[in-house]
């Protein structure tokens, strides 16, 4: 099953090609970074501080996108069934690159296809009941010309549990594909804050498809990266699911170039749903950010609940932000909104910081965290939030001024 699905894809991508920037979900990215053959240079980020240091959970660890055995936990101590892509079970081979397959229509996703193809490494993760502790996907960049292709696959029976973590840098230019199945009344729950190399380029895709009454939720962190193209396709083909997905970015051009692009696409296909999204970007000093989200609900999915959110706070006038937010509604009995706003520093609310004697650079600080206060709700553990909230207060105080 497996080597057919790699054949497939194949195919599908002699057929449709690798996009360019005359491609409407690409050109306000530029995709050169990607299609080039050299791996461009980026140096390493070496004294990065681990987050979740504390938490109780079952690490596996990539370097320079090949599984490091020896860094890593016994797979047995989470309580799912964990194995490797190069011996993947029956479960894994008749999901790897189904979803993936699933999401290329209506928008073609070609890199993602090119994992499906050519990906040699990836974790093939299997829930049936609540997962003992999370699991902790953490990548490592040692080489400043790595190349990381990863296809991880997940499978939450009904009624299954699991908190999946991915964190770090996977290499100097990486390819990352996650595809999700979350049965009926599972519960999944991702938070994926990427790597801090200033010069690493990746995108990643995640393909998920959730079942009836069951919830899925993902927070992605963005702090540096020169281009960063972060995907989703999500899929709500059961009555009465929650999809959520969400992420916070901030960006100093200072640092380097920095361009960091969503594209998002919600499928409501049942009746009773919830989706959310909900994306904050602080920009200063040149950087870029970009926002393509969809909602799109099929005929006969009615009482949909759909939000969408995407909002950009810009620290000066050098920095830009591009947004496309979108709906396409076929149901008569639905809920559904978006918006999109970029502005400044609320100059009232600084001076009133101000005037009680907050310096100026730890006031600005207190109003960026207040910013991405929506975007971290979304993460449902308190001492997950509260890591990211330490790990956002931290680039603050190395990027005042």
């Amino acid at each position: 099953m497996m080597q057919a699905a790699r054949a497939s894809a194949a195919a599908r991508l002699a057929e449709m090609g690798l996009p360019g920037r005359r491609d409407e979900y690409w050109r306000w990215t530029d995709p050169a970074a990607f299609t080039q053959q050299a791996t461009p240079e980026a140096a390493a980020f070496r004294v990065d501080k681990p987050i979740f240091d504390g938490m109780d959970k079952l690490r596996l660890v990539f370097t320079d996108g090949v599984f490091d055995a020896a860094a890593s936990d016994d797979p047995g101590l989470a309580g799912v069934e964990i194995s490797h892509l190069s011996e993947a079970p029956e479960w894994a081979g008749a999901l790897y690159g189904r979803l993936e397959a699933a999401g290329q229509s209506p928008v073609r996703r070609p890199f993602a296809v090119r994992n499906t193809a050519e990906a040699q490494a990836g974790l093939m993760i299997r829930v049936t009941a609540r997962a003992a502790r999370p699991v902790h996907i953490s990548y490592r960049q040692s080489s400043n010309t790595s190349e990381a292709m990863l296809h991880h696959v997940v499978k939450l029976e009904a009624g299954a549990e699991l908190t999946l973590l991915e964190t770090g840098t996977a290499g100097a230019r990486a390819n990352l594909v996650l595809e999700v199945d979350v049965g009926a009344g599972a519960r999944f729950h991702h938070i994926r804050p990427q790597g801090r190399s200033l010069e690493h380029r990746v995108i990643s895709a995640i393909f998920a498809r959730v079942g009836a009454g069951a919830v899925f939720k993902s927070f992605t962190l963005s702090m540096n990266g020169r281009l960063t193209r972060n995907e989703a396709v999500i899929e709500i083909i059961g009555d009465g699911a929650v999809a959520h997905i969400a992420g916070a970015a901030l960006g100093d051009g200072a640092d380097g170039a920095f361009h960091h692009d969503d594209t998002v696409f919600i499928t409501h296909g049942a009746v009773g749903c919830e989706s959310r999204q909900v994306f904050k970007k602080v920009l200063r000093h040149g950087a870029t950010g970009v926002f393509q989200g969809k909602i799109l609900v099929r005929p006969g999915a009615q009482k949909t609940d759909g939000y969408q959110i995407s909002q950009a706070l810009m620290l000066d006038d050098e920095c830009q932000f591009l947004a496309k937010p979108e709906l396409e509604i076929h149901a008569d009995d639905v809920k559904c909104s978006h918006g999109s706003t970029t502005g400044a520093i609320d100059e009232t609310a600084l001076f009133y910081l101000r005037s009680r004697g907050v310096p100026r650079e730890e006031a600005v600080a207190l109003l960026v965290l207040s910013f991405l206060a929506d975007a971290i709700a979304e993460v449902d553990d308190a001492a997950i939030a509260a890591e990211i909230l330490a790990r956002l207060e931290e680039w603050l105080a190395g990027h005042r001024g």
